[in-house]
């Protein structure tokens, strides 16, 4: 298969190839499972935008137009200089995502794309945060922690018991669901790994709902 040049098709868009039978096509996909953190050490306006300098144990293996997660938001890479690298988030997802609160010493998840024979060991996540969730508890159990947060009930339709969501970027399992609430439980591992552990009562963060939920709403939605 003969793969096409990126610049016809753009920086965050699919990658295509070509083979004697069709076109496929195969977008940047995640799996919520955290690479490693990394921490802003330039938010700089720029318009509507936002630029974002990030320092992380990654930056220096990433290439320019490469699809990286940061707390669950898809950014493409722009420039790499040493252990950092450049992104930037147009005013779309500023308005969706907890980018607009990033400050110089922020801690972010971030997790490079899937590749077409990796493993899944979360579930698929695309990169498209649909909200923001505030969390308003935080317990520790033995060792292990239990979060709530609350969201909008519009999307209340969108998330089922014992389903799965995508937190800052974590693959994480819902319980006690309710129209406008839900849990989470984080073990040791996922605590200490990611930016969990520093997640205080009032502190939002970056929600993606299950895809196949989203198909099945729009479908159903289309069908009245």
């Amino acid at each position: 298969m003969e793969k096409l040049s990126q610049k016809e098709f753009g920086p965050n868009s699919y990658r295509v190839w070509i083979c004697p039978f069709r076109l496929l096509s195969f977008a940047n996909m995640f799996t919520g499972i955290v690479e490693t953190q990394g921490i802003i050490k330039k938010a700089i306006e720029n318009g509507r935008n936002r630029t974002f300098w990030i320092k992380s144990p990654i930056s220096s293996k990433l290439k320019p137009d490469q699809s990286v997660a940061h707390d669950g938001a898809c950014l493409t890479v722009e420039e790499v200089k040493g252990n950092q690298h450049r992104v930037t988030a147009i005013a779309e997802t500023l308005s969706k995502t907890t980018l607009g609160d990033w400050q110089k010493g922020t801690t972010i998840n971030l997790e490079r794309c899937l590749k077409i024979n990796d493993r899944l060991d979360g579930h698929f996540v695309q990169g498209h945060v649909d909200t923001s969730a505030i969390c308003f508890d935080k317990k520790e159990k033995n060792g292990s922690w239990e979060f709530s947060f609350q969201f909008l009930p519009e999307f209340a339709e969108l998330i089922i018991e014992k389903g799965s969501i995508s937190i800052n970027g974590i693959s994480l399992t819902l319980f006690n669901v309710t129209e406008s609430t839900f849990d989470v439980a984080i073990i040791p591992y996922t605590f200490e790994h990611t930016n969990m552990n520093l997640m205080k009562p009032g502190q939002k963060v970056n929600i993606e709902f299950d895809m196949l939920g989203k198909y099945i709403n729009r479908k159903l939605s289309l069908s009245k």
